[in-house]
């Protein structure tokens, strides 16, 4: 069996020396790896330098990405050479990236010229206007405002491209949301599993992971839950012998 891993979290790039990121450790992909690698698979696993990697082995291959835009670009690279049985998407993928900067005056003189020439109420369009208007290559921003404006946009679902190269490839995918009720988080993921043409996703919810204990719920693509469990260990085995179960 061959699958292919995602785990840690993007970091997308502000400027040469800052980025917004998230709290993912990685730790959940890096036991869905030992667990696979255990069983004697082959695993591509896709990650980050700050992540948790798994331990070194024969039948383990590393590729390190930074942000959304390199993990679609080594993923479309990975799935267009190498066939796999399965691919488990447990990376956390930033949903914005950074579009644009400006200091307090350079947004206020670029608001100001907006209104100038609108003479009226600026649309949505006029927005993206401004931001579009200067190339964001800074090296560094400048720390001599008082306030920094950020402009953020929507980065590509990376996950919706897997099915589109591998349609026939079993699809793990993720949904993390933070303090909801079960039906809440069951429903949200029951609704991503078409979206993403997924076959599984492990539903879980930020606030009831800490320490050891990790729940999470394993959804078919019917929308039943087939598992539930309550560590990070237990998770990577169900999902493996989940996956193993179509593959015998």
């Amino acid at each position: 069996m061959r699958v292919l891993i995602t785990a840690g979290g993007t970091s997308e790039k502000i400027d040469d020396v800052r980025s917004i990121t998230n709290h993912s450790s990685g730790r959940l992909g890096c036991l869905i790896a030992e667990e696979f690698l255990k069983n004697h698979a082959t695993v591509d696993f896709v990650t980050t330098a700050q992540a948790k990697h798994p331990a070194e082995n024969k039948k383990l291959q590393l590729y390190e990405i930074e942000g959304t835009q390199g993990l679609a670009d080594q993923l479309q690279e990975l799935l267009q050479k190498t066939t796999y049985d399965a691919v488990i998407h447990s990376m956390a993928v930033s949903d914005f990236t950074p579009a644009q900067t400006f200091s307090q005056e350079d947004f206020l003189a670029s608001i100001n010229h907006l209104f100038q020439e609108k003479k009226g109420p600026l649309t949505k369009e006029d927005l993206t206007q401004l931001t579009d208007r200067t190339e964001a290559d800074e090296k560094k921003i400048s720390s001599d405002t008082e306030q920094l404006y950020l402009v953020l946009k929507k980065t590509p679902k990376v996950i919706q491209l897997i099915k589109k190269i591998q349609p026939e490839t079993l699809l793990v995918g993720f949904k993390l949301l933070v303090d909801v009720s079960k039906q809440t988080l069951i429903t949200t993921a029951q609704a991503g599993i078409g979206k993403n043409q997924a076959d599984y996703i492990l539903a879980n919810d930020l606030a009831k992971i800490k320490d050891n204990q990790h729940i999470g719920y394993l959804i078919d693509k019917n929308g039943q839950i087939i598992g539930e469990k309550q560590t990070k260990e237990s998770i990577a085995q169900l999902i493996f012998q989940t996956i193993d179960r179509h593959n015998t």
